[in-house]
């Protein structure tokens, strides 16, 4: 997958991680269709702006039949409403799973006809380190960031016969709105942006941005223990 010259549809991208894509998309020669639940909000010079709101289906079918030329696609919009699981508000709960699964999934299921016809492409979808691990206070985030990445891992087997790469992003905590209220260390989201296109023209299927996320990911193979009393 060459960034030149694709055509790529990038989902939040008003602010934050999905902004730093299109500026970085534009940058290496992408046209680039730069999408938000509110249009307006797109600030971003050179890009062509859409509304879609991932937890929108409607919205979704119109950005798949107002870009019919895209060939590469970034599931970056998310949230997280901060809750835990078992005393958490149930709507926001599902409000995150509604946005990361199931947003994921309906984009996926109106591009990848897209992608199709356009001989293939590449998908790259926004994970988090905290597809691996649970924390107090995040519980609903990081449960639908485990199942995005499950979404990630089983349309890639399913699309790879259309020509279709899929490839899974993992970073951890990033210097965007989403964190902005917490004192911890950030990864520059520049940074994350240039590590994560390179990993997509690379052929990449899974890209670690940072070196906590690293430490996380090697965590996996050990006692789940450890890795908990560490985060604790």
């Amino acid at each position: 997958m060459k960034i030149e010259d694709s055509v790529a549809l990038v989902t939040g991208a008003n602010r934050g991680l999905g902004r730093h894509f299109a500026e970085a998309l534009l940058r290496r020669g992408a046209k680039v269709y730069a999408t938000a639940r509110n249009p307006e909000a797109v600030d971003l010079p050179g890009v062509e702006v859409l509304r879609l709101d991932v937890t929108d289906p409607r919205t979704i079918a119109a950005a798949a039949a107002a870009a019919p030329d895209v060939t590469l696609l970034v599931n970056n919009a998310g949230t997280n409403t901060f809750q835990n699981l078992v005393a958490g508000d149930r709507d926001k709960i599902r409000l995150d799973m509604d946005t990361h699964f199931y947003g994921t999934l309906d984009v996926v299921r109106a591009f990848a006809p897209v992608l199709t016809r356009n001989g293939g492409g590449a998908i790259l979808n926004v994970l988090s380190a905290m597809s691996w691990f649970a924390f107090d206070g995040a519980g609903s985030y990081g449960a639908a960031k485990s199942a995005q990445w499950g979404l990630t891992n089983s349309i890639r087997l399913e699309l790879a016969p259309q020509g279709i790469a899929v490839t899974g992003l993992h970073l951890s905590s990033t210097d965007t709105e989403m964190v902005a209220a917490f004192d911890i260390p950030k990864t520059d989201p520049a940074d994350v942006v240039a590590t994560a296109l390179d990993g997509v023209e690379a052929g990449l299927i899974e890209i670690i941005a940072d070196s906590d996320t690293a430490v996380v990911k090697a965590a996996l193979a050990g006692d789940p223990a450890a890795l908990y009393a560490q985060l604790a």
